[in-house]
């Protein structure tokens, strides 16, 4: 031995550029991975500003994402490219609103996503663990697309728990609704970045326009036929949405609204969860000491059945792998924030219309509040508490949190550790997933791995 180290090996990454390009010139330049907007010494300062077609900002320093995220919230609305992009989609849902008209929404609701309620929930999602095992099991000895069966297995579980038994509701043309319109909204058009009216067409997502209204249709078909029937003996959550009621205002969600926030949740609620999956899949897979380490856990409080929600507390470090699995590869990897009054972050002046950018991405990996940023480690979470709110913003944060965050959380735990329990998985050579932002953060290509029964 010559006494060389052997240099670590990390999880896959995207190579950051060494000048931040901004907006316009990655639109100029014909880039599509949002990522490569992010300059590599956004992992190292606290806050990054420049001018392109207008000022923009870049922060990773959590006292000021506080700021952004809650002490002054109603100042950084989201940025209307965002708006633009979505609002096709779902409307002015809590997603898209602002002031008064999402405070109401909110309100209403919040009971919907309680505790009790999210739990109440589960069995769908032991349900839908326990096909997308049997599927896996199919392919056990070979390489399998492990991201499309966890796409497959959240779908269900988002639309059991959105339209229960609703025969008017089409899931497999929403699903391609879906599919067709994020393919086209991802696109982010000149149109879009100098901000022209929606009226204007954007070619990239006229083709998506047909089955987007079809979808709409449906939902409202199955809004209203739920309206005149009894609810589910366990309610599912049109039907907690349909006795939700703002207590301020009394108000309630009409069937638009209804609609456009059930589309929200479903484009919303199974997509990221099913990333989360696939990425700590491919965690485990590319170090399988850990992967043992969670097997042995899921092992010993599943034995070979699916798990269930009364599981979760004995699943302590399965819940950190998908902690930092959100860390390392978070769904909501970019958000996007216009200034609307003047303020000052990280001592730095900020002018209202400047565009002010939380590259979660590079918050998650930046060396002044992660030791060994890339590492993938589980037990950095061993003690959550320890770690600053505003510098682990998977779900966002502040008033404007995720309302989906704990059911996303449930579903991830108890899908991942009915897999463990019964798989190892182990990396496909040549076929590394390459993280790429375009709407969220997708391994391009999928996550190939080699399944084999434990």
């Amino acid at each position: 031995m010559d006494g060389t180290a052997t240099p670590p090996r990390y999880p896959v990454q995207v190579p950051l550029h060494n000048e931040p390009l901004g907006i316009w010139d990655s639109f100029r330049t014909g880039q599509r991975n949002v990522l490569e907007l992010i300059p590599e010494i956004a992992t190292r300062q606290p806050m990054i500003s420049g001018r392109t077609v207008k000022r923009w900002h870049m922060v990773m320093e959590p006292a000021a994402n506080r700021r952004i995220l809650k002490e002054a919230v109603a100042d950084y609305p989201k940025s209307d490219v965002t708006k633009l992009i979505l609002r096709p989609a779902i409307g002015e849902s809590l997603f898209i609103a602002e002031g008064a008209g999402w405070h109401w929404q909110r309100r209403a609701a919040a009971p919907a996503f309680s505790v009790r309620n999210v739990q109440a929930l589960a069995p769908v999602m032991t349900a839908a663990a326990e096909r997308a095992a049997t599927r896996i099991a199919a392919q056990s000895g070979r390489a399998a697309n492990l991201l499309d069966e966890m796409v497959a297995a959240t779908f269900e579980v988002i639309s059991d728990v959105t339209f229960s038994g609703g025969e008017t509701f089409d899931r497999a043309a929403v699903h391609r609704a879906i599919d067709d319109y994020i393919a086209g909204s991802a696109r982010v058009s000149f149109l879009d970045i100098i901000g022209a009216p929606m009226w204007v067409p954007r070619p990239s997502r006229l083709f998506s326009a047909p089955a987007m209204r079809s979808m709409k249709a449906m939902a409202d078909a199955a809004i209203e036929h739920r309206r005149i029937v009894d609810p589910n003996e366990v309610p599912d959550l049109l039907d907690l949405l349909l006795e939700g009621e703002d207590p301020e205002t009394k108000r309630r969600m009409n069937t638009a609204e209804l609609r456009d926030n059930l589309l929200t949740f479903i484009v919303a609620g199974h997509e990221t969860t099913a990333l989360t999956l696939a990425w700590s899949l491919y965690l485990c897979a590319f170090d399988t000491d850990i992967q043992d380490r969670a097997r042995t856990e899921a092992k010993s409080a599943l034995g070979s059945r699916a798990a269930t929600v009364a599981d979760l507390p004995n699943l302590p470090y399965i819940r950190r792998i998908v902690d930092e699995a959100l860390r390392l590869y978070p769904p909501a990897a970019f958000l996007s924030r216009t200034a609307k009054a003047h303020d000052e972050l990280c001592g730095r002046e900020v002018r209202p219309s400047d565009t002010v950018m939380l590259p979660i991405y590079a918050l998650h990996r930046n060396h002044a509040l992660w030791p060994d940023p890339h590492r993938f480690d589980p037990d950095r979470f061993a003690d959550a508490k320890a770690i600053d709110r505003f510098a682990y913003l998977p779900f966002g944060g502040g008033p404007r949190i995720c309302i989906g965050a704990s059911f996303a959380l449930q579903e991830a735990v108890i899908i991942l550790a009915t897999l463990l329990a019964r798989f190892r998985f182990t990396e496909v050579p040549g076929r590394t997933p390459k993280p790429v932002l375009i709407l969220t953060l997708r391994p391009e290509g999928g996550v190939w791995l080699n399944v084999a029964e434990d």
